[in-house]
This record gives structure tokens, sequence and C-alpha cells, in this order.
């Protein structure tokens, strides 16, 4: 009898064992990516990243504004890794101000279980540059006065490099390369 018992909890374990190990993937979440500069040049976007903007471009409207940018002699920045798009909104325009901070109130939430900035660790983002200001995944996406090392001043800063004429997404590795928990639907 001893040994019928044994045999049934062994199969119930093994029965068990996919559905409980289901569930923690299911709970499980990206960590913050950290920075992660661009080093080798890869001019066409990468999946993810073509995956994340149409997926942004078509729920929220806007344009998209491009991902890549040629390469020269050493990439300066994800654009030119395949890591980065641009989603083209005005922040002098109302509508495209609300675009902008509905995208950035879903993926900087809270889910269900607790994890902060839920969406943004599932598709990898490393930051965000939108309006003067950043959101990178190493400060837990505090928002940030920012100023390109373009521009001597605010005020002799163009549109673009103060990103108003439009919103910078750039992803990690994984997250570019569609390899994070929110590209396969965990």
């Amino acid at each position: 009898m001893r040994l019928g018992i044994a045999s049934l909890l062994a199969v119930l374990a093994l029965v068990a064992a996919p559905a409980a190990a289901q569930a923690q993937i299911e709970g499980q979440i990206e960590g913050y990516a950290s920075y992660d500069p661009s080093t080798t040049c890869h001019v066409k976007p990468r999946a993810g990243t073509v995956t994340l903007y149409h997926w942004v471009v078509h729920r929220y409207g806007g344009g998209y504004a491009g991902a890549s940018r040629p390469c020269h002699r050493k990439p300066a920045s994800e654009h030119q890794t395949g890591r980065a798009f641009d989603w083209a909104l005005d922040a002098t325009k109302r509508a495209d101000r609300q675009r902008a901070r509905a995208f950035l109130d879903r993926v900087l939430a809270t889910d269900a279980r607790g994890h902060r900035d839920a969406w943004a660790r599932r598709m990898g983002v490393m930051y965000v540059i939108w309006d003067d200001h950043m959101y990178p995944a190493w400060t837990h996406f505090e928002r940030e006065r920012y100023l390109s090392s373009s521009c001597p001043s605010r005020k002799k800063c163009s549109a673009t490099l103060r990103h108003r004429d439009h919103l910078h997404v750039s992803l990690s590795r994984r997250g570019a390369k569609g390899l994070t928990s929110w590209y396969d639907g965990r």
C-alpha cells in the first residue's frame, strides 16, 4: 500500500508542477532596464521596436516619426542600433499631450500584482524622452528635466532636440528583439 500512495503522490506532483511553474512565470516581471549604450550599428529597426511602435500608433494615434538613423563611425543613439523609435506628437497641441499622457500612464501604471511601471518593464523600455523631460528606467521612471547635450540652453534648442515634436522611446536589447514578457503575452 505504501508504494501505491508514494506513486500516487509522485504522479500528482508531476501533474501539479507545470501548473505551478506557469503560475510562477505569469507572476514574474523583468527588472528595470539599466542604461545600455549603443555599440554596434544595425540600421533596420529590430522586431520588438517595430511591434511596439505599431502598437503605440494604433492604440493612441499620432504618427510614426521613424526608427532608424544612418550609421557613421560609432553609433551615438539607440536609433542606430534598431532599439529606438520616435512617435510624432506636438507638445503644443492638447490632443497630442493627452496621447502622450495616456501612453505614459498606461506603461508606468502598477499592475494587479503590485509591480510598479509594469508594462514599461515588460516591454523593455530603457527610457522615454518627451517635452523637455526624460523618464529613465534606472531611476524607476522618475520624471526629470532633460536638455540635449547638443543644446547650449533650452531657448537655443530646437523643438526636435527638446523632444517637443515627438516622443522618443529607447528599448533594452531584449526589448528591441521582442524577447521580454510583453511581446510573448505573459
